[in-house]
């Protein structure tokens, strides 16, 4: 399986020239990090393109009957299918594609959160990866269960303050560290495989054409910062993508056929973890007294993550 590297480069004055594919007046919160990134991911696509949509804040939020934000082809899926609902949709195009029905070169998106990619859909999104469906799914990551009440999620990270992990004087939140979905995407030995921010636009569009151009499936984790389960202020999300780069949190690399490569390496500039979790009203309970120990822990827990990506870059992981 192979991508292409021949793809145009991504300019703003050629995205002046596009239509927003995803309109405004969607009900998603003031401040989200996932229409931003939704908005990103559409301008960087030029054929056409089928959308299949986990249950989510992202799917509740912008299809209210009998209205809709979306500008191109929509399916709403379960919580946990929207991969399985993608396959079977990309099925049937390469089906009448074969019977000499259908003609135009098509794409196909499944977006889904966290718990409904993490979790709950785990199970069609490995699927759909093993089986090689030409697709890219792409999980906009804020970190737990935001839309029915701001649940942990496997995403979320350590210390962090749900309500299903409430710090308190009985647990100091979170105690269990983020599981990391793109290496574990990246060993279904897909095509392509990534992580992406919305703070840095032109290496998030430039990896979806390249994940779209992919000879086989593809996989995309994107930050999207979300101000009501992490309590922030609303425009603070594209300041926090940017920090969870900056502190290694959320690295950005690519697999591409198997080879790793780090997007952004901070080097020497790297910022202490304290630095995105400051602004976050879910983390405020790590600066107490007594509960230093997290704060030393969660830079641990982010930078033997690091160390250990620095060990993948340049190397064939097939």
């Amino acid at each position: 399986m192979s991508t292409t590297t021949k793809e145009k480069p991504v300019t703003l004055k050629t995205l002046t020239n596009k239509q927003d594919l995803l309109s405004g007046g969607h009900r998603m919160c003031a401040g989200c990090g996932a229409p931003t990134v939704v908005r990103q991911v559409l301008l960087a696509i030029d054929e056409p393109v089928v959308i299949s949509n986990a249950t989510g804040c992202l799917e509740v939020s912008t299809c209210l009957f009998p209205y809709t934000a979306w500008r191109v082809p929509w399916m709403h899926s379960a919580f946990e299918n929207a991969a399985a609902t993608a396959s079977g949709i990309e099925t049937m195009y390469r089906a009448l594609r074969k019977k000499g029905k259908i003609k135009k070169n098509m794409k196909f998106i499944a977006f889904g959160g966290d718990g409904g990619t993490y979790d709950i859909g785990f199970q069609a999104l490995s699927g759909a990866m093993e089986r090689g469906h030409q697709l890219l799914y792409i999980c906009y990551d804020n970190g737990a269960y935001m839309n029915t009440g701001i649940q942990r999620s496997s995403a979320t990270p350590f210390g962090a303050n749900t309500t299903t992990c409430p710090a308190g004087s009985k647990i100091p939140g979170k105690l269990q560290k983020r599981k990391d979905l793109t290496r574990i995407m990246a060993a279904h030995n897909v095509a392509y495989a990534a992580q992406a921010s919305p703070h840095n636009w032109r290496d998030l569009m430039t990896k979806v054409k390249k994940a779209l151009a992919s000879d086989g499936p593809a996989y995309m984790g994107i930050v999207a910062p979300c101000n009501r389960g992490w309590r922030t202020q609303t425009d603070d999300s594209i300041l926090l993508s940017r920090l969870a780069v900056e502190t290694c949190y959320w690295p950005l690399y690519e697999v591409e056929n198997g080879t790793w490569t780090i997007n952004y390496d901070p080097k020497d500039k790297k910022k202490p973890i304290t630095e995105w979790i400051k602004p976050q009203g879910r983390f405020k309970h790590l600066f107490a007294p007594g509960n230093e120990w997290m704060l030393e822990k969660f830079q641990q827990i982010v930078d033997e993550d690091w160390e250990s990506l620095k060990k993948l870059q340049g190397t064939f992981g097939r």
